[in-house]
This record gives structure tokens, sequence and C-alpha cells, in this order.
């Protein structure tokens, strides 16, 4: 599953892991739809695997629920409170950029 986890992680410049009914999860999403990201969103309750993916990510990340998981040019950043910290600080956007996720 790691492989798997690995492999989605890279597959756009900004990939995040999510549960449908998850608050945290709809508000990183809405911070990156605002920010103009366009991101490559798995919904782990809707995928045959997600239970082993949600597994995998725990691990990755050190703590339960996993989600939201943002991965930013296929490194593992962390969830809504790294997410929020960042924007916060100033430094998501030029990290994004970085990515290849926005342009301006």
């Amino acid at each position: 599953m790691a492989e798997r986890v690995s492999r989605l992680s890279t597959e756009k410049a900004v990939v995040i892991f999510t549960r449908s009914q998850c608050p945290m999860c709809h508000t990183v999403l809405s911070l990156f739809s605002e920010l103009s990201v366009y991101a490559a969103v798995h919904e782990l309750d809707k995928d045959p695997r997600g239970r082993e993916m949600e597994r995998e990510l725990a691990r990755r990340l050190g703590r339960a629920p996993p989600v939201p998981a943002v991965f930013i040019g296929g490194k593992l950043i962390g969830s809504t409170d790294m997410i929020m910290s960042l924007h916060l600080s100033g430094k998501l956007v030029p990290m994004l950029k970085a990515a290849g996720a926005i342009w301006l």
C-alpha cells in the first residue's frame, strides 16, 4: 500500500487524501480552491482500498485520523494544522509556486 500512496501522491503538483464527510477536509479543499489550485483529490471512503491507504497515511503522519493528508510536489506536508500554519505564515503560496501548482 505504501507504493500506491507514493504513486498517487505524485500524480499532480498537489494531492489531497480526504474523506467525503470530513469538515477539516472540506476546509483544506476550500483553501486550495480559493488559491486556484487544482489538486488531485482521493476520497478514501469511496475507494475500495481506502482503509488500507488510511492506515498507511496514519503511519506516515503519525496520527489518526490521517485526513486530510496533503502532498505538495510529491512531499507529504501534513494535515489541516500544518497547511493553515503555512498559509497564515505566508509560506504556502511560495511552496505551491515552487511545485508548479500556481503561477501567479
